[in-house]
């Protein structure tokens, strides 16, 4: 593993707390996180309602942030009329949000969407990403191919970690 990957994904995780603004946002996250990962990894209705509520906030915060920084970027066109990157993974993340919520209240997911029940995952990337969709770092390929490097040894190593905790 190259050392830039590694400085590169610190610098996305450490990010977050050094803004007092982005801690309101990316506390809840950690916090569920940790809660995600005490349960089973089957997908429940319980853990969609876990998922659809990471979604929808992390969602929230991201559209806050644009609308604080330039109210314009919240319309999410950018020169050439094509949706920016941030604004289309904002919308994204809000719509699987509340389809996630929905399935977990309605206790039922859609045809195909029973993905929405499986939390750990998800609760990684919106941590990941969240400096970047809040604007205080670009999108970048190195940033994205960190994210994606350390997502199977995070993964990996919470799993074995935790395993005595959970039931």
């Amino acid at each position: 593993m190259s050392p830039d990957l590694w400085f590169t994904f610190a610098e996305l995780i450490r990010l977050p707390f050094h803004h007092e603004q982005l801690v309101w946002g990316i506390v809840p996250l950690y916090f569920g996180w940790a809660m995600n990962e005490l349960t089973s990894a089957k997908a429940t209705f319980n853990t969609a309602i876990q998922t659809g509520f990471a979604l929808l906030w992390s969602g929230a915060h991201w559209a806050w942030q644009a609308f604080r920084n330039d109210p314009a970027k919240v319309v999410g066109l950018n020169t050439h009329g094509l949706f920016a990157v941030n604004s289309a993974v904002t919308l994204l993340v809000i719509f699987l949000g509340a389809l996630a919520l929905w399935s977990g209240l309605r206790r039922r997911y859609p045809k195909g969407m029973k993905f929405l029940g499986h939390t750990r995952f998800s609760a990684y990337f919106m941590i990941a990403i969240f400096p970047i969709q809040s604007g205080y770092v670009e999108w970048s390929w190195p940033r994205v191919t960190a994210i994606a490097v350390f997502a199977v040894p995070i993964w990996l190593v919470l799993h074995f970690a935790l395993m005595p905790l959970r039931k």
